[in-house]
């Protein structure tokens, strides 16, 4: 798996031209970036977050699809259970 990650990384620093140590920032920052996403849309979802705050913390359209999501899985699961 290591061996793998630095090829990955080898060919994603020549093709764009940057050095090892700027594609793993890079990588770290899109990572850290989904988990907060994560961690905050969960909060917002189990009601420990209000939505101001939530679109605060990860904009609008983020938590718009979120509640979109959610939805979409509750309607889901009414059919499941009434089919």
């Amino acid at each position: 798996m290591a061996a793998e990650i630095s090829d990955r990384v080898r060919e994603i620093a020549a093709a764009r031209e940057l050095s090892e140590s700027e594609v793993f920032e890079r990588a770290l920052e899109r990572g850290l970036e989904a988990l907060w996403e994560d961690l905050v849309l969960a909060q917002y979802l189990a009601g420990d977050l209000d939505r101001a705050a939530a679109i605060d913390r990860v904009g609008r359209a983020t938590v718009e699809r979120a509640d979109r999501e959610c939805s979409i899985v509750e309607d889901d699961v009414d059919w499941g259970l009434n089919a």
